[in-house]
């Protein structure tokens, strides 16, 4: 490989990680706006501590367990414990840890509004330290899925599927928010406070997921690039047409946040199969995933699992289906190295995420009190508002009525 060469791979890498790294900033507005505004300071911290804890943690020990020097039995690797200056492959761990940091803030948007942020951060290591890399070494370290015939292009089920499942484990254990079900178990919508935050943020999203999709080719010289940016786009797009249209079906208007979320899906859907999914059925894929995510969505909602974002959906439904879509509509793969994959990684990140959230609830609980609930996890958890104003209005409200009830009670002839 010549310098040129080297170099221009190089800054395409490091280019494309830069975009996924910015996804974060995307991740957090879906989250924030869509729960309500007494949590928004909590969902920014969660985003910012995924990050920064499961950066940390996978420079100490995640890169070695997905690609260290050696592989045991190909489940996972080893060697390389703390990526200390190894410039040979920096560019190689800041591509990767992004990944991670993806897989980490999924669980964060469908856990909102009712879970201790220690607690939150007491996991945070487990899904990029231990759970990820050992998935990713299956697949992308050339261990037992690799060799078994797996194809998951960018990250539908290693990352997106994965990180969905860990968020229902995550849900399960804690149960829904207070309010959420009526007595008789019918669900309540409890709206998110900022339909055009999380408009925003996928939006961001949708552009660093070109650096999520395109940069998987781990290079520019002699890669196709421009075809994973053309079939992310196609499927994004159709995505959104297909949930737009799925919940004008089921609910009698096109929905807004089952649209955005359906970009999201179509994204997801196509991730696996960017680089060999042709140009119209990249369109079908996303199509697909934006209907499945409005059907998982609602009945996931009707068995109680109460997902604030639509995380589990989007990631893990979209994810599934974008492992059998590489199946369906490329070459590249065949079904059934697709459906043991999917089969493994489902039941590795659910019981090992289902563990580590049982044991610290046993610990340290894993949910806050009714009254920290109810008053927001800003002011309960961080000591501060987000909007510090919304509580201003409310204090007035509430004066102004206790205002009205004691001249009420003053009036003559009271």
């Amino acid at each position: 490989m010549t310098e040129v060469t080297f170099a221009v791979n190089e800054v395409w890498l490091v280019l494309a990680a830069i975009l996924v790294m910015f996804m974060q900033a995307g991740f957090a507005l879906v989250e924030a706006g869509f729960t309500q505004a007494k949590h928004a300071g909590n969902i920014i911290m969660k985003n910012v501590m995924d990050f920064s804890v499961g950066g940390l943690t996978y420079w100490a020990f995640g890169f070695a367990l997905a690609y260290g020097g050696s592989s045991l039995g190909g489940f996972l690797a080893y060697g390389e414990v703390f990526f200390f200056n190894d410039s040979s492959r920096a560019s190689e761990w800041f591509f990767q840890v992004v990944f991670a940091a993806t897989a980490a803030t999924i669980i964060s948007g469908a856990l909102a509004g009712r879970v201790k942020f220690t607690s939150y951060l007491a996991y945070t290591p487990f899904i990029t330290g231990l759970i990820y890399p050992i998935v990713t070494h299956w697949v992308w370290g050339s261990g037992w899925l690799a060799d078994l015939g797996f194809v998951d292009f960018a990250g539908s089920g290693v990352v997106h599927m994965l990180g969905g499942v860990a968020a229902l484990a995550g849900v399960l254990v804690v149960g829904p928010r207070l309010g959420k079900y009526a007595p008789d178990g019918s669900p309540r919508a409890i709206p998110g406070h900022s339909l055009t935050l999380g408009a925003l943020g996928v939006f961001i999203l949708w552009f660093g997921w070109y650096g999520f999709n395109a940069g998987s080719t781990l290079a520019a010289v002699g890669e196709n690039i421009a075809h994973p940016a053309v079939t992310t786009t196609l499927a994004a797009s159709a995505g959104a047409v297909g949930a737009m249209f799925t919940a004008w079906l089921v609910t009698g208007k096109p929905e807004v946040g089952y649209t955005i979320n359906g970009v999201l899906a179509g994204l997801v859907g196509i991730t696996a199969g960017t680089a060999s999914i042709g140009f119209g059925l990249s369109i079908v894929t996303g199509l697909i995933a934006g209907a499945l995510m409005v059907g998982s969505v609602i009945l996931l909602e009707r068995r109680g699992v109460d997902d604030p974002v639509g995380a589990i959906s989007v990631h893990g439904t979209a994810g599934l289906w974008g492992l059998v879509a590489v199946a369906l509509f490329s070459s590249d793969a065949t079904l059934g190295p697709q459906i043991v994959g999917a089969l493994a990684i489902i039941a590795w990140a659910f019981s090992t995420s289902y563990v580590v959230f049982k044991l610290i609830d046993r610990t340290l609980g894993m949910r806050v009190t009714q009254e920290e609930e109810l008053i927001g996890l800003d002011v309960s958890e961080h000591g501060s508002d987000a909007y510090p104003e919304f509580v201003f209005q409310h204090e007035v409200v509430d004066l102004r009525g206790l205002v009205g009830e004691l001249e009420e009670a003053t009036r003559p002839g009271n």
